[in-house]
């Protein structure tokens, strides 16, 4: 039989208080027991004056940031909204029924004045990761590494063609003392400072409305202006460490600062897991340099169908040349200044061989191969590949970096973003990451309280 509510109790008067109405398993109770947030006043007293009116608690105003991103809420606008009718976000923020709710420009304007050339937000991201590590929760001897793009608050059509000069490498220097020394001790003359930086520009696209964005282009249907955020995490989901670039930067460029990062911040790992962009002879060179064993995929061979593939051509480290599969020797010729060694053949030979169509298009039948500098360490790392626990460590990342970033676009608000420029995605990526943090740290310490 239908019911129908006569009974409307809306202006019923109650004796009642806020933490009555917050469901003792609810979030903002998890949050608020896994760390004491104190510890953000030695932070930004520094930033304060001890002059002037009264701010807003600064620990209220991290704690509105943190309800924005624990909880995926679209803006700080939006954020104020849902904090002046929903009580447990009041309870968490120490509100009471009727205590006034800060305006959404009061986080804008302290970051205008107190927060932007500062890391307090980095202070924030790692006093939490170190929280973590005090309750033996981190694991991070083996770390897993990606980066995701958020598309920028940017309109794809309105840009400004530019010619700018290529970003330099963390091991650009390096590459370039060793390609010198190797053209010295093989009797070339090593290129002169001025021989690297010619020709090292380049042209790009350039938002008029967030110049610091990147054009990205992923396929014919993927082409905006983008950030790409960067992130190390360890097996358990917890995210180490983030850099934040335009979305122009190639994944490879920043996996070295990233690590280092890490290092610096938390721990050496043991082992470092990627995908296939970052298998290159300069990240393997510097994991291995630092001891730490690559966890890198396989990866096809780039050549034609129908043309013999590298590995078709045996390297000879000793007499230090390549031998085709018709034994004829291919030697070395020059040292590129991109740190590639060159092997040419003989084309008198190649002339009359009978898998010329298969080995080489060039007008004058010769075959060059490169060979990098630092191949060896590629090599080495293909050889690692096939081991056990390095393949039980590559098989970890979709359910480490990529469920993180799968999470921070589905929950956390991470697919686009509002803000411009890098300073204030870094601080967006801080803060998101840092939320992811404290989320899993709560929910994992969690006791629920024992009924009397």
């Amino acid at each position: 039989m239908m019911t129908k509510n006569h009974n409307h109790e809306r202006d019923q008067i109650e004796m009642i208080t806020i933490d009555q109405l917050v469901p003792q398993d609810h979030l903002v109770r998890k949050l608020e027991s896994a760390i004491d947030f104190s510890f953000i006043y030695p932070l930004v007293e520094p930033l304060y004056s001890t002059l002037g009116r009264p701010s807003v608690d600064p620990v209220v105003l991290i704690k509105m940031t943190f309800v924005q991103y624990v909880f995926g809420i679209r803006s700080m606008r939006q954020t104020i909204k849902e904090i002046e009718t929903n009580m447990a976000y009041r309870w968490f923020l120490g509100f009471g029924f009727h205590s006034e709710v800060p305006h959404f420009s009061t986080f804008g304007k302290n970051y205008e004045r107190r927060f932007q050339d500062t890391d307090i937000f980095e202070q924030i991201f790692y006093r939490i990761l170190k929280e973590i590590a005090d309750k033996g929760l981190l694991s991070a001897e083996h770390v897993f590494i990606d980066s995701t793009h958020v598309k920028a608050s940017a309109n794809k059509r309105k840009f400004e063609k530019k010619m700018v000069r290529k970003e330099t490498r963390a091991y650009e220097a390096k590459l370039q003392e060793e390609l010198n020394q190797d053209r010295i001790n093989r009797g070339k003359k090593p290129f002169s400072p001025d021989k690297f930086e010619k020709d090292e520009m380049k042209e790009i696209k350039e938002s008029t409305t967030d110049p610091e964005s990147g054009y990205y282009v992923k396929d014919e249907r993927t082409k905006q202006f983008a950030y790409s955020f960067h992130a190390a995490a360890d097996r358990y989901g917890f995210i180490l460490g983030t850099i934040v670039t335009p979305g122009n930067v190639h994944d490879s460029h920043i996996l070295q600062p990233l690590v280092e990062k890490v290092i610096k911040k938390v721990k050496k790992p043991l082992a470092v897991a990627a995908d296939a962009a970052y298998k290159t002879p300069a990240i393997t060179k510097f994991l291995f340099d630092q001891d730490i064993q690559p966890a890198l995929p396989y990866t096809r061979p780039k050549t034609k169908d129908g043309f013999l593939r590298k590995h078709d051509y045996v390297y000879d480290e000793y007499y230090d040349c390549y031998l085709c599969p018709e034994g004829q020797e291919l030697k070395y010729s020059t040292t590129t200044k991109e740190g590639k060694r060159q092997y040419k053949s003989n084309p008198t030979q190649c002339t009359t061989c009978p898998l010329l169509a298969q080995c080489t298009n060039s007008k004058d039948h010769r075959k060059i191969i490169e060979r990098h500098i630092w191949e060896h360490h590629v090599e080495e790392a293909d050889h690692l590949r096939h081991q056990n626990d390095i393949k039980q460590i590559y098989a970890r990342r979709k359910e480490t970096i990529e469920r993180v970033f799968a999470d921070a676009k589905e929950k956390h608000g991470m697919r686009w973003t509002t803000l411009r420029g890098i300073k204030k995605l870094s601080m967006q990526a801080m803060l998101t990451f840092a939320a992811m943090n404290l989320k899993k740290l709560a929910n994992w310490t969690w006791q629920a309280p024992k009924m009397a």
